[in-house]
């Protein structure tokens, strides 16, 4: 299955608001579906920079480096945003955009080792040349640590079960090998959903550090903005999802008393004003399911004032 960038036009033109040239990230490029779109908007003055920590994903923004001179890749978490356009002389860009989760091309490659669907070596790095595999890491992991990983990542009621029978399992090579240990071990299915889903979220979820990274990034995407600046991010399941939703909400309110219910003059220190909050049409599910479940947030960077 080729990769289909969800909410495509829709994250563009949020990220864009009726602006035809700026400087603008893309920190998550994939197979750079939002990034060229994006370019074909932008004039020839702008600048797009995007991030990947994927060799392949790396290897195709390489190609549009070659095709576009207005593109740049980096070869980096998003979790790095800040330091590495610093390092290049950036301090104020006009939009950033991210499309969080895993790619249609890394679920679908069993060599990949991220779905229980098609049988590969248990690996589920993002960027496959370093840090330990998923493999790995479940041998030595331990079991209390494995249960509650799978509990917080994969919101499993079984975790604790299943992180037994995955310890008591051994080295496990292989996703279809791990698919079976959590399958037998799983009590009560859910309807229509694999017995093994939750519990390889959670794992690619801890070995990529991928709520670590997204809460690393949201703040530094913030102060990177330009005043008047877009913040678009897409999410896919509910624990992204609340953590970019609790940061926009912070980072838009006003704080109204002092804690005591009396009244003080306060600094604005709002940084951000929601915008809007977008799901998937039917016709974008209808045409690719992995879009039910995403959703965009996009939120604008705020002039600081500095008055009390």
């Amino acid at each position: 299955m080729s990769h289909i960038s969800v909410l495509l036009h829709e994250t563009v033109d949020a990220l864009l608001a009726d602006r035809n040239t700026g400087i603008y990230i893309d920190g998550t490029f994939g197979r750079g579906g939002h990034t060229r779109l994006l370019l074909s908007k932008l004039d020839t003055n702008a600048q797009v920079y995007a991030f990947d920590k994927d060799p392949q994903a790396l290897e195709v923004a390489y190609q549009l480096e070659k095709e576009d001179p207005r593109f740049k890749i980096i070869h980096a978490s998003f979790a790095d945003l800040q330091q590495e356009m610093n390092q290049i002389g950036l301090f104020e860009v006009d939009g950033i955009m991210a499309d969080l989760g895993v790619s249609s091309p890394q679920l679908d490659q069993a060599e990949r080792g991220f779905s229980f669907m098609r049988n590969g070596p248990l690996d589920m790095r993002m960027d496959n040349s370093q840090g330990p595999t998923a493999a790995d890491w479940l041998m030595s992991v331990d079991e209390e640590h494995l249960a509650n990983i799978i509990y917080q990542y994969g919101e499993e009621r079984y975790s604790r079960r299943i992180a037994k029978a995955i310890k008591n399992a051994g080295y496990i090579t292989t996703t279809a090998e791990l698919a079976e240990i959590v399958k037998v071990a799983h009590p009560k299915w859910e309807k229509n959903k694999h017995a093994a889903t939750r519990t390889f979220q959670a794992i690619r979820i801890e070995i990529n550090k991928e709520l670590d990274d997204v809460h690393a990034f949201l703040p530094q995407a913030t102060d990177l903005l330009k005043s008047g600046g877009r913040l678009a991010v897409i999410s896919f399941h509910s624990l992204e999802d609340r953590i970019i939703k609790q940061f926009i909400q912070k980072e838009s309110t006003l704080a109204e008393d002092d804690g005591w219910g009396l009244p003080q003059k306060i600094k604005d220190t709002r940084k951000l004003k929601k915008i809007d909050r977008i799901r998937a049409s039917e016709a974008e599910v209808k045409e690719n399911p992995r879009s039910r479940s995403a959703w965009l947030r996009v939120a604008e960077r705020l002039e600081q004032k500095g008055t009390e």
